[in-house]
């Protein structure tokens, strides 16, 4: 066997060995988010509702709709329809984790025709403590379905709000990389089974958690650790002084 051929080997299997043992990351390390959020509605879309009536534009809590009269009582029956949006502390484990934003409370009043409104805008503001301290403001849109109240039964006078598909997505950019923030839906159940809507009876106040997921659309950058960095020098030394050894070996040969 030629001493190139084994030293080809020796080194080969020395540097597998090293790179190794010293190592390179194989993905980028866990990001802890941690902040607070809050929201204030915006100006709502009366769609095909001619006489629109709603109050609470930036502020967090939206009414909509007038009253409706009880016919046997003659008096309003409810007050106006209502959504209130509180914030809370949030985390997350990591990108991509599951993390609730706040909590939507629907009050579901008996309106008059045509006094709705058929969507409202949420400017939710996330204030991050970590990974930085940053504020980003998103802008989310919820449907609101307005049922006729026929009497037939509970579920066909239950009113829906809906998170819209359009709206469900915003992107901003820290530290040179650009993340996503995705609504997933409303829970009842601490996000196990998120969904994207909920309904509220005639008449009732119900209470549901936003739940969002953060992404990350810039590909994580494969840097080697400074060990890494370490052992590739140890390598090049290994080369240039088997690479001199070498040299000697011929010309004394």
């Amino acid at each position: 066997m030629k001493l190139s051929s084994v030293f080809a080997a020796t080194l080969s299997t020395f540097a597998v060995t090293l790179i190794t043992a010293l190592g390179f990351p194989n993905q980028a390390q866990g990001l802890t988010i941690l902040g607070n959020s809050s929201g204030i509605w915006g100006t709502p879309d009366p769609g095909s509702n001619t006489d629109p009536v709603f109050s609470g534009v930036g502020m967090n809590s939206f009414t909509w709709g007038r009253p409706h009269p009880d016919d046997f009582e003659n008096n309003y029956g409810t007050p106006a329809n209502q959504l209130t949006f509180t914030g809370n502390p949030f985390w997350a484990d990591d990108v991509g984790s599951l993390f609730k934003v706040g909590d939507l409370e629907y009050y579901n009043g008996k309106v008059e025709e045509s006094t709705s409104v058929d969507s409202v805008p949420l400017n939710l503001t996330l204030s991050f403590t970590n990974p930085g301290t940053f504020r980003e403001v998103f802008n989310f849109g919820f449907q609101l379905v307005n049922t006729p109240n026929l009497g037939l039964n509970p579920e066909d006078d239950a009113d829906i709000v809906y998170i819209k598909d359009n709206f469900s997505t915003r992107s901003f950019n820290f530290e040179g990389n650009e993340y996503q923030l995705n609504l997933i839906g409303f829970s009842q159940n601490g996000g196990n089974t998120p969904v994207n809507k909920f309904s509220v009876l005639e008449g009732d106040r119900t209470t549901a958690g936003i739940y969002a997921r953060m992404t990350r659309i810039t590909p994580a950058k494969q840097t080697p650790e400074p060990a890494g960095i370490v052992g590739l020098s140890v390598l090049g030394i290994y080369l240039v002084t088997h690479k001199k050894s070498l040299g000697v070996k011929k010309r004394i040969g």
